[in-house]
């Protein structure tokens, strides 16, 4: 499956932003999906991700309340809404699909980018204070 993400930009501090991922090559209801975003100079860090069927999500403790990951799997996207914006989510955000559901289920994985096998090509958000 190959992942597009898109929605990145420019935006004041308290604003809002929704990202994208559009899958294409695949059923996106195969796949659990998650958002990880990169800060330059910093690892890879995870965001929220989302089960199959959008019944159980997570979120990091650093955007708890303010992302919401969803997912429309008879359209193949996957969004994340990220609202009360700050600088320091200022970061690439990349998409990424597991087809190992149960990756998720441990805190471990599903927050470690090793266990997912297909990933977007990221989209900038940078948020100025």
């Amino acid at each position: 499956v190959q992942l597009q993400a898109s929605g990145g930009g420019l935006v004041q501090a308290g604003g809002s932003l929704r990202l994208s991922c559009a899958a294409s090559g695949g059923a996106l209801s195969n796949y659990a999906m998650a958002w990880f975003r990169q800060a330059p100079g910093k690892e890879r860090d995870f965001v929220a991700a989302i089960t199959l069927r959008g019944g159980t999500t997570w979120q990091a403790d650093s955007v708890k309340g303010r992302f919401t990951i969803s997912r429309d799997n008879a359209n193949n996207m996957v969004y994340l809404q990220m609202n009360m914006l700050r600088p320091e989510d200022t970061a690439v955000y990349y998409c990424a699909a597991t087809s190992t559901p149960n990756n998720l289920l441990s805190s471990r994985n599903r927050r470690d980018p090793r266990k997912y096998d297909y990933w977007g090509q990221g989209t900038l958000v940078t948020v100025s204070s």
